[in-house]
């Protein structure tokens, strides 16, 4: 048998490594993509302007206010990072979203679970998080490396999941993604680098399809996810004590930041409220807003498992006048 002894849930935006001086450059894409969506609708950047024109954001955009808000998430990492380093689990569980950095179109599992002996972690970073970003502080590994994963627990949750009727898909070898390196996307390297200090537990990498329609898993399919994942993880009959961590890497809402729907599910995380968690449309989880179903996931695995939740901290980091951004969030269970 094992235990379940501690969950935790962390964002995972480039604005974590990103001084908050490059806010503003990176906040440029915001303003010329051709795409928002928000409130479970599309818009574009003028319209989306418009729309919440009356929340005046553009007061959210200051210099002051990046710097404090910055330095919040900095410190909530730091916190996660002394809890889990406190609590010293033997092996851990991440849930987290593949960007196309592994899976494509072409095969995109709705829930895949790895259960090869190891990954790579690839410190080239592109795009926002190569340009605008603090290599220091996002704590890149100098060279590509390999951390452990946990082969036996892994095969083990497929097994039992697909008992317990969820169709999950398998893998033991990342293939090469559109980045063609084989190696583990951000949702996870961000949990080694920012939570581990690259110094990697044994893990179960679990792959969740939040951001591409259509087979994209529910939010009520999430939670029945993670309750079905702490059942078969308590009665891991080769664990024999082992303490096990759960993670939820990822959210709240973004780009486009909505403080109302973050409220709701963080007071559902909270209360185990299933209703609160679950209780809306697929379509409000698009983009990077559909990150909150790993940490559904997560709710659903802490039910049951008489850990409390302790909101660390909830940060929303705006970066234009429309309300882009990524609200941050950083939660544990002890």
């Amino acid at each position: 048998m094992a235990e379940i002894v501690l969950g935790m849930g962390s964002s995972h935006a480039p604005q974590l490594e990103m001084p908050p001086e490059a806010w503003r450059t990176y906040a440029m894409a915001n303003r010329t993509a051709p795409v928002h969506w928000f409130g479970g609708k599309t818009y574009s950047f003028p319209e989306l302007v418009e729309a919440r024109a009356g929340d005046h954001f553009e007061k959210e955009c200051t210099d002051e206010k990046f710097q404090v808000r910055w330095d919040a998430c900095q410190t909530a990492i730091g916190h996660l990072s002394q809890t889990l380093a406190k609590v010293k689990p033997d092996v851990c569980v991440i849930l987290g979203d593949d960007q196309h950095e592994a899976f494509n179109d072409d095969n995109m599992p709705a829930l895949a679970i790895y259960y090869g002996e190891s990954v790579d972690d690839d410190p080239e970073a592109r795009g926002a998080r190569g340009d605008l970003s603090d290599p220091k502080v996002a704590n890149r590994p100098k060279q590509r490396a390999t951390h452990p994963t946990h082969a036996e627990l892994g095969e083990y949750l497929i097994e039992t999941m697909i008992e317990n009727e969820f169709d999950v898909a398998r893998s033991n070898k990342l293939p090469p993604g559109s980045r063609g390196n084989a190696a583990i996307g951000h949702a996870f390297h961000y949990v080694y680098r920012r939570l581990m200090d690259n110094e990697v537990t044994p893990n179960v990498p679990i792959m969740v399809n939040t951001y591409y329609p259509p087979n994209t898993p529910t939010a009520m399919r999430c939670y029945k996810f993670g309750q079905s994942l702490r059942r078969a993880i308590e009665a891991w009959g080769n664990g024999n004590g082992t303490r096990v961590a759960i993670f939820a890497s990822g959210g709240l809402s973004h780009t486009v930041i909505e403080e109302d729907l973050d409220a709701q599910i963080i007071d559902g995380l909270r209360h185990d409220d299933v209703e609160k968690l679950t209780d809306y449309p697929d379509v409000r989880f698009r983009a990077g807003t559909s990150e909150i179903k790993n940490w559904i996931i997560l709710a659903g695995a802490m039910a049951g498992t008489g850990l409390k939740m302790n909101m660390v901290d909830y940060v929303p980091c705006y970066r234009t006048e429309a309300g882009n951004g990524c609200a941050m969030g950083f939660a544990e269970w002890v």
